[in-house]
């Protein structure tokens, strides 16, 4: 076999001529590789010329160093020509793409500017694509059932109380718990803090207040997005990965009335009455423990909590609920649909849909708690 060969020349005027030569195909290129890369690092010509004229043969192999010498070259701000092509060897260097010049894309520096308000600019746009999908789930999910309204169909029923078994009754133990040592811990501490000011009494007002108003649906929303929103993301993407939501379309079925509504539903049930357990539950606690801890007896602590609060304060925090539920669900949602065809895409989406709903939340709850304040309720 025939090997490659180069006789480099300097010219006038700076100029330098490659001349190539003989066999430039892939077993006969591995001396010349080497002359070529060392050339390309230390030219400083101010053009080069390759002369193929002589060669005998040439594959792929041959005219990706014709590409990669020209790239060089262009990135240097050399002047670049080739004289002496057959038809067959000009084919060949325009199918090999000069991007392949080093094995790699080169990537371009980005100005300061643009490096630091991409993030951001990446973000808003993340955020504005968010909201537009909720929105359309909101909404399709309204159609959907004044639609059924108009045309006397059902909303099926089974579905629904499924959908509440599964997120609101097996969620019961949990919830309770969990409030019941949340309602004792602040009625600890806040005795604690108290008695230093003979207030000990004042620890029901904290709890009563604390717990009906703001700490018992929030906690329960919180808990609740990270237990049946997760379930509810990894439900929708799992039958994504599936292709059983497009088989839905593919069946005539809107997805978002059979997978995503009788979940809102039974979201928008199930919170409010996990939240009214979970206030029972933080109270009783927060009761057993100033017992225990203050000496306040049960009777003492029901008169003091019936002064303390109000239907207000009960009514205040009940109001969040199916706020709280449709945000949690509608969140599930969108980050259901978005999951991919691995399950890496499916864990991401359903991490993603526990971090957002939380943070939704704990906003929406500081907003209701700007308007509580603006209207003095």
């Amino acid at each position: 076999m025939g090997k490659a060969r180069l006789d480099i020349r300097d010219e006038a005027d700076g100029t330098v001529r490659l001349a190539m030569s003989d066999d430039w195909r892939h077993h006969g290129v591995k001396e010349v590789n080497a002359a070529l890369t060392d050339f390309q690092a230390s030219t400083n010509a101010r053009a080069v010329i390759v002369d193929m004229s002589a060669v005998s043969q040439m594959d792929t192999a041959g005219a990706w160093l014709v590409r990669r010498l020209q790239a060089q070259m262009r990135a240097k701000r050399i002047g670049f020509s080739v004289e002496g092509a057959d038809e067959t060897e000009k084919a060949l260097l325009v199918a090999v793409p000069e991007e392949l010049h080093d094995g790699r894309t080169p990537k371009k520096e980005k100005p300061l500017f643009e490096r630091f308000f991409e993030p951001t600019g990446k973000v808003v746009y993340a955020v504005y694509d968010d909201i537009v999908a909720s929105l359309f789930i909101l909404g399709s999910a309204v159609r959907g059932a004044q639609e059924k309204l108009e045309k006397n169909a059902r909303v099926s029923p089974a579905a629904i109380v499924s959908q509440i078994d599964h997120m609101g009754v097996r969620a019961v133990p949990i919830i309770a718990l969990m409030s019941f040592l949340i309602g004792a811990i602040i009625a600890q501490q806040g005795a604690f803090q108290l008695r230093y000011f003979g207030a000990e009494l004042f620890v029901v007002d904290l709890v009563g207040i604390l717990q009906l108003r703001e700490i018992g649906v929030l906690l329960t929303a919180i808990m609740i997005a990270g237990r049946s929103g997760s379930a509810i993301t990894a439900e929708i993407g799992s039958m994504k990965m599936r292709e059983e939501v497009d088989a839905l379309k593919v069946m005539g079925l809107n997805p978002i009335g059979v997978l995503i509504f009788p979940r809102l539903v039974a979201l928008t049930i199930a919170l409010p009455l996990l939240t009214v357990i979970a206030n029972f539950s933080a109270l009783f606690g927060a009761g057993v423990v100033a017992w225990s801890y203050s000496g306040i007896t049960p009777d003492t602590f029901l008169a003091r909590l019936q002064e303390a609060a109000d239907v207000s304060t009960l009514i205040a925090g009940m109001i969040k609920a199916p706020f709280m539920a449709l945000i949690i669900g509608i969140v599930a949602s969108v980050e259901g649909m978005k999951v991919g065809g691995s399950a890496e895409s499916l864990g991401r989406h359903v991490t993603a849909a526990v971090v957002k709903a939380i943070f939704v939340v704990i906003l929406v709850d500081g907003l209701f708690a700007i308007f509580y304040a603006a209207i003095d309720f």
